[in-house]
């Protein structure tokens, strides 16, 4: 599919990587919301605070190479992230049985959720709707507070995030 836009050279897919979103950036506080799990039951980002450190994952497609190969990555760094008191959550606008499935074929133990319904609502919330309607692979650091520490929002969507620069945004916290 990424080949398709390449080939029609849709500037509009070409994103550079950025640090800010058009509605949040660094030292924002992180929109509340709360959505399904890949199990149907509910996530609600309010619940991290004073707990956790979140690292929120959007990405564009349940079962796209890209996508299917950044979550296991998070899986086999998950000790690490528990290292730093955070919790990896995946977002994508596909359905919560998209998303169960493509757990299954993944086994990730972290939760997806589905911003299905109403679609894209919390991709819009953090500005990170792409222009050919899916999720921009994105990462959003949240510390305990619920404070945005780290944004990055990938040049391409088939381009995949490197895991070091989430740990070096964790070191800061």
């Amino acid at each position: 599919m990424w080949g398709i836009f390449r080939e029609e050279g849709y500037s509009a897919l070409d994103s550079r990587n950025r640090t800010e979103t058009k509605t949040l950036k660094v030292g924002d506080v992180a929109p509340d919301f709360t959505l399904k799990t890949e199990n149907g039951k509910e996530w609600h980002l309010a619940d991290e605070r004073g707990k956790k450190n979140v690292v929120l994952a959007f990405v564009p497609f349940a079962f796209s190479k890209t996508c299917s190969a950044q979550l296991p990555s998070y899986e086999a760094d998950l000790s690490r992230f528990n290292d730093y008191d955070t919790e990896v959550v995946s977002i994508s606008m596909d359905s919560t049985h998209s998303l169960k499935a493509w757990e299954q074929s993944m086994h990730t133990s972290f939760p997806l959720l589905s911003d299905f319904y109403p679609q894209g609502h919390v991709v819009d919330l953090y500005g990170v709707r792409h222009a050919a309607g899916m999720a921009e692979r994105a990462l959003f650091v949240i510390d305990k507070e619920g404070v945005i520490r780290y944004i990055e929002i990938q040049h391409s969507p088939a381009e995949m995030p490197d895991n070091e620069d989430l740990f070096e945004a964790l070191r800061k916290l």
